[in-house]
């Protein structure tokens, strides 16, 4: 079995002092995908930046305090890259330093963690979604076609900040408009599952149920109320996806057990 998990820590140094370092002894994932890490390498706790077991990529951002992806493995990867410019067009070369990709290489598989920016409606932020979801369609289209070249299936794990279908938010109707569940960004997501030909796999694996959410706003009552929105996804190759046998959402029992506003995917898949 193959099991990766991803999660947004929102801010990995906060999250360590309120359970991941506790999660991550617990668990039994082989890779770990982080996003929104918000530190530099060296800010991290030694059993944080480079726990004991592990192998850690981290991709910070040029920016500080902002963004932040990073990848654990169990196994030293083969091939490490950080961003994904280089490929497939100078578009995304904006993103190089921005914290928001890195893949590596495992054998068979590659697995990259991706913090897709989250946007806000009629602000810069929501061009700057605009431009990382025009540029990202083309190299998730290019790195599939490579990966099976060298027969190798693919898995983009981490926040896509886009809520795909009604079922995957709970107050849909009121956010109609809002950025995360624009009618556009919907529309670019069903193009990475029927265009680029991936696969949502917790979707594929729960597909007429509301949710699971993954994420939920500290305001009010809405982990409690379980209002909440599912924008962490696992999204693979059609190869890898059908040897998934089970996800779940890793949600605290309460809200005062929270380590993040996000909670863990995790997948399991056959090898």
């Amino acid at each position: 079995m193959l099991t990766v998990t991803s999660v947004n820590v929102n801010g990995l140094r906060a999250a360590a002092k309120k359970g991941f370092v506790e999660w991550l002894a617990r668990t039994d994932a082989d890779v770990i995908c982080l996003q929104e890490v918000r530190a530099e390498p060296q800010q991290l706790p030694a059993e944080v930046r480079e726990p004991e077991g592990w192998h850690t990529v981290h991709a910070p951002a040029a920016a500080k305090g902002r963004a932040g992806v990073s990848v654990y493995s169990r196994r030293a990867p083969e091939r490490v890259q950080i961003g994904f410019g280089g490929f497939g067009g100078a578009e995304g070369e904006e993103f190089d330093a921005s914290g928001r990709y890195v893949e590596i290489d495992l054998p068979g598989v590659t697995v990259a963690s991706l913090y897709l920016p989250s946007g806000e409606v009629g602000t810069e932020r929501q061009d700057e979604k605009e431009r990382f979801m025009a540029a990202f369609l083309p190299y998730l289209i290019g790195l599939k076609a490579r990966a099976a070249a060298e027969g190798r299936e693919v898995v983009v794990c981490g926040d896509w900040n886009i809520a795909h279908q009604e079922a995957d938010l709970k107050n849909w109707k009121a956010n109609r408009k809002s950025s995360g569940f624009l009618p556009e960004e919907r529309e670019w997501l069903t193009r990475v599952f029927a265009e680029a030909a991936y696969v949502d796999v917790v979707r594929a694996l729960h597909p007429d149920v509301e949710g699971p959410y993954s994420w939920w706003s500290y305001r009010g009552r809405a982990f409690d109320n379980d209002t909440g929105w599912r924008i962490d996804y696992q999204v693979a190759t059609p190869g890898l996806a059908a040897r998934a046998v089970k996800a779940l959402v890793e949600r605290a029992a309460t809200h005062g057990e929270r380590w993040s506003d996000h909670a863990p995917v995790t997948v399991v898949y056959e090898r």
